[in-house]
C-alpha cells in the first residue's frame, strides 16, 4: 500500500470520524457532565460498533443496504427516535450540579447502538469501502476497517476530553441549564437532518 493511499484513507476517515455528529455530542455531554474517563466506555463502545459496521459493510452488508430500501427507512426512523428520546432526556434533566451517583453515564453499548442507528456511519461506511477498498478483497476490508476503527476511537476521544475541559465551565446551575438546552437542539438538528438527507 502506497503512503499516499494511506494518507488519503486516513484523512477520509478523521474528518468523518471527527466531524460533529450524534455521537460526538452524546459524547461530549456524557464527558462535560461525568468526566473523560467515565465517557470512555461510551467512546470505546462507539468505536468498536463503528469498526463491526464498517467490516461488514465492507464484507457484503452493503449488498443488504442497497437492495432493501424498507431497511434503509427502518434504520432512519430509529435512528431519529433514537436522538429525539436522548434530546428529551437532555431537556428534562435537571441542572444539577453535582452527579447523583446513581446516574450513569451511557455505556458502550449505547454507543454502538447509535452508529448501527445512524444512516450517515452506513453511508460514510459504503462511501469509504467504495473508494478505497477493492470489492471482495478480505485483507483490504480487514485492514482498513482496523485503521479507521482506530482514527475514530483517537477522535471520538478527544470529544470526551473536551468534555472534560467543559466541566470546570459547567459550575453554575445556568451555565447547566443552558449547556443541556444546546444539546438538546444539536440532536434535534441532528435527527431533522437524518430525515432530509
Amino acid at each position: 500500500m502506497s503512503t499516499s493511499l494511506l494518507l488519503s484513507m486516513s484523512s477520509f476517515a478523521l474528518v468523518a470520524s471527527i466531524s460533529p455528529g450524534p455521537v460526538n455530542l452524546l459524547v461530549l455531554s456524557t464527558g462535560a457532565r461525568f468526566g473523560w474517563r467515565r465517557a470512555m466506555p461510551l467512546v470505546i463502545g462507539a468505536s468498536a460498533g463503528f469498526t463491526l459496521l464498517l467490516w461488514l459493510i465492507g464484507m457484503g452488508l452493503s449488498e443488504i443496504w442497497m437492495r432493501l430500501p424498507w431497511l434503509r427507512v427502518l434504520v432512519q426512523l430509529a435512528g431519529v427516535a433514537f436522538l429525539l428520546w436522548l434530546a428529551w432526556r437532555l431537556l428534562a434533566s435537571t441542572a444539577e450540579l453535582e452527579v447523583d451517583p446513581s446516574v450513569q453515564p451511557a455505556g458502550a453499548m449505547t454507543g454502538a447502538m447509535m452508529q448501527w442507528l445512524n444512516p450517515k456511519a452506513w453511508l460514510a461506511s459504503a462511501a469509504g469501502m467504495g473508494i478505497f477498498v477493492d470489492a471482495g478483497n478480505a485483507l483490504g476490508v480487514t485492514g482498513y476497517a482496523l485503521l479507521w476503527g482506530a482514527i475514530c476511537l483517537l477522535s471520538i476521544s478527544v470529544w470526551a476530553l473536551m468534555g472534560g475541559r467543559m466541566a470546570c465551565w459547567l459550575t453554575s446551575r445556568a451555565r447547566q441549564a443552558w449547556w443541556n438546552r444546546a444539546l438538546a437542539i444539536l440532536l434535534v438538528a441532528s435527527a431533522l437532518a437524518l430525515l432530509v438527507g
